[in-house]
């Protein structure tokens, strides 16, 4: 099951790693190496969160997001993503961007950092969404009871994570952004934190908005395609799996797609630390980013959330601790290997607490089964 679902990511990181060594040598190749491994450490917590939601899907919409949305996760965030970053504020065209890039890295470096408040605003704001979302649900299951469940209480306030949102990002514009680091220092950019901040909240509410509405009519729609194949049966036709969930499942998809996108934020800007080369920076981050794909179907069909039933709250607490520290890097340069450990460690944390329940759990049903089978015997005797 392993080989088969991380079959492609290890003939592509052996494919991509011997290219970079042949093409640019041995530095080439540690540095695609490292991006590599500093991706899927920064984005393990997106994997858990989007199997969370990939599971949902049928077997043609998992494969769709193995296949296009890793197109789209690889060319469009790891590719296209820095150098619109460079055309839009440097106000110059794609090629230029490319260009600049390519013969101007440490230029091309320093209108990234110029852009880091923007971006930063607008990944954290999406980021800390989902926390909120998430923290102010009342669940059946709790990991962190004495957090969770007066935070539940609170969640029943309509609209409470947008005004708590919105607060923070208000805080963030007249701290951070006062002082942000940009690449000649610190510059006033509470407007621009203000403006990115917004958009990402906007983002949040108008994709998540069209995906509930459409994950609340699934069953309805499932029942009605249930009914038309049933028909077609009768009549001697089928009805296509890809009908299946369509709408609903097509903002699903989107949803995951805007979300590795929010994940992928720190990941991109992270890689600038380590180099210039954004071919480079494309194969390292984009063969993490195959794990990470592959890593999300394989928990989902291996039922890892079911059985480790905290792994979706580590998740979602790294997600809380990523968008904070976006925040906080709009002011503060934070390293990269602190963010992703960060991650790693709250969701090993929820991992070993879903252990130990389950071997309690284990251990109590064991104790159950004895008591019943001494009473038995004691009644036979």
């Amino acid at each position: 099951m392993i080989l088969r679902t991380f079959r492609w990511p290890l003939v592509v990181t052996a494919l991509g790693l011997a290219f970079a060594a042949w093409q640019w040598g041995w530095e080439a190749f540690g540095i695609v190496l490292i991006l590599s491994i500093l991706e899927i450490s920064l984005s393990f917590d997106n994997a858990v969160v989007n199997a969370g939601i990939l599971k949902r899907m049928n077997a043609f919409w998992q494969r769709l997001f193995l296949t296009v949305g890793i197109l789209i996760a690889v060319l469009g965030m790891r590719l296209l993503f820095p150098v619109a970053i460079v055309a839009i504020s440097a106000q110059v065209g794609p090629v230029e961007a490319v260009r600049l890039a390519l013969d101007e890295p440490d230029r091309y470096e320093s209108l990234v950092t110029d852009a880091h408040p923007a971006i930063a605003a607008f990944g954290g704001m999406f980021l800390l969404m989902i926390f909120l979302d998430f923290i102010f649900e009342d669940r059946d299951i709790k990991w962190l009871g004495w957090i969770e469940r007066p935070l539940a209480r609170l969640g029943k306030v309509d609209m409470l994570s947008v005004c708590i949102a919105l607060i923070v990002l208000l805080v963030s514009a007249l701290t951070f952004a006062a002082h942000a680091h940009v690449s000649t220092g610190h510059a006033d950019k509470s407007a621009t934190v203000l403006l990115s901040g917004v958009a990402g909240l906007i983002t949040y509410l108008m994709v998540g908005g069209l995906s509930e509405y459409f994950e609340n009519r699934l069953d309805d729609e499932e029942e009605h395609e249930q009914e038309e194949e049933e028909e077609a049966r009768t009549e001697g036709k089928q009805v296509p799996v890809v009908a299946l969930a369509g709408r609903a499942a097509f903002f699903l998809f989107l949803y995951l797609e805007v979300l590795d996108a929010s994940f992928s934020f720190d990941g991109v800007i992270g890689a600038f630390a380590i180099t210039n080369h954004i071919f480079w920076m494309a194969l390292g981050l984009g063969i993490g980013a195959l794990y990470v794909r592959s890593l999300t179907v394989y928990l989902v069909r291996q039922g890892t959330l079911d059985d480790y039933v905290y792994l979706e709250h580590g998740a979602h607490y790294a997600i809380g601790a990523l968008a904070a520290i976006l925040l906080i890097t709009i002011q503060h340069e934070i390293s990269e290997i602190i963010t992703g450990l960060v991650g790693v460690v709250l969701i090993a944390a929820s991992f070993l607490s879903s252990v130990r329940r389950n071997k309690a759990l284990e251990t109590a049903e064991a104790k159950s089964v004895t008591s019943d089978e001494t009473t038995e015997v004691s009644s036979d005797a």
